[in-house]
């Protein structure tokens, strides 16, 4: 079996089908072995693969090519500590020696305009704040990619959210600019490595010219079975199935982690969302 081959079994299990050698490549096969790192060695990220990697996030496509994305990188003990606790007390933001939070940057276009004395009203609608959301995620992902192809692990983390207002205090960040995820990046520890996850049946994901919702509860079944045994492979304490979980995360604002006021954090940072 192709390592192409294998890294599809692990992602979708026996019934992934197979990939064809022509549509391999060795972009594709470390894409198939992404995993969520929590666990870190110390050594330190060196500035070199740092700026590889943004180059590689700076590469990714962007709207109208207003790059309306920064990112902080942090290495202070002090401020990773802190970011652990506004993201829910996650022991990897604090451990990994590398953690990139990723930012929705409208200031910078806001300065560009004053600069140049033109004016700034859409910055007010939401459109251009998703497409500050959405810059940051594609340059995230080349950077999550372009870093596992140096060796190096990373996890999201979307707890940055969790307190907005907190997270730019620390980062000094002015009016405008909001985190919308971290990154934990460093080197994986060994002694405890990470798993690749099942994914949902590309049955499920997957529309030919028409979306449908009934199409996709067998694949959903299949699931529920592949993360039951993924669950109890991986030692974790989750009740019920894939979709009772799932569920669950959704079941009110209760459940979002202080995320339930993010549209008011969002206009004090001063998105407006018209």
């Amino acid at each position: 079996m192709s390592l192409a081959q294998q890294r599809l079994r692990a992602r979708y299990g026996a019934s992934g089908g197979a990939l064809p050698e022509a549509a391999c490549s060795q972009l594709i096969e470390q894409l198939l072995d992404h995993r969520s790192v929590r666990a870190y060695l110390p050594d330190p990220v060196g500035d070199d693969m740092l700026t590889a990697i943004i180059a590689a996030a700076q590469s990714a496509a962007s709207s109208s090519n207003l790059q309306a994305w920064s990112v902080v990188a942090v290495r202070d003990p002090a401020t990773r500590a802190a970011l652990a606790e506004c993201a829910g007390g996650q022991t990897h933001v604090r451990d990994a020696p590398l953690q990139l939070v990723w930012l929705a940057d409208l200031a910078r276009l806001a300065r560009i305009a004053e600069i140049t004395g033109r004016p700034a009203g859409a910055l007010d609608y939401a459109e251009m704040f998703l497409v500050g959301v959405i810059d940051a995620a594609l340059a995230a992902q080349n950077a999550a990619a372009a870093a596992e192809s140096l060796g190096l692990g990373t996890v999201y983390i979307g707890g940055m959210r969790d307190q907005p207002e907190k997270v730019a205090e620390l980062l000094a960040l002015p009016q405008g600019v909001v985190a919308v995820f971290g990154m934990c990046v460093g080197h994986p520890d060994p002694a405890r490595p990470a798993a690749v996850k099942p994914r949902l049946p590309q049955s499920v994901v997957l529309h030919h010219e028409k979306y449908s919702l009934a199409a996709q509860e067998p694949g959903i079944e299949a699931y529920n079975a592949a993360m039951a045994h993924f669950y109890d492979a991986q030692r974790m304490n989750v009740h019920g199935t894939w979709a009772v979980h799932s569920a669950k995360r959704i079941a009110g604002p209760q459940t979002l982690s202080g995320r339930d006021r993010l549209v008011e954090a969002l206009r004090e940072r001063g998105f407006k969302l018209r």
